[in-house]
């Protein structure tokens, strides 16, 4: 599992426009996942910016999030998933992963 799988398949997920009109950052261990949905095509990268969303996790989790053996919900009320900023941006990252 490592940081450019996951920048990968997030890739995958937002595709050329994610409807998200924000920034949001995954914050890892292994480095960060930036995610610019305020133009379109949209723009995810590794460069660690500033995002009006932060989500911290591990990779691993990440992965599992987004392959669904992992519930979001869950995640963030057991700490494995970290939120600061817009709470708003957040709740459609976890729509948008399904």
């Amino acid at each position: 599992m490592s940081l450019q799988t996951l920048t990968d398949r997030i890739k995958d997920i937002v595709k050329e426009d994610s409807k998200l009109n924000s920034t949001v950052k995954f914050d890892t261990s292994e480095g960060v996942v930036f995610v610019d949905a305020t133009q379109v095509p949209n723009i995810v990268n590794n460069e660690d910016k500033e995002a009006a969303c932060k989500i911290k996790l591990s990779v691993e989790n990440a992965l599992k999030l987004l392959d669904g053996e992992l519930n979001g919900m869950n995640a963030f009320m057991m700490g494995k998933i970290k939120v600061k900023g817009d709470m708003g941006v957040a709740m459609k990252v976890m729509q948008l992963i399904g």
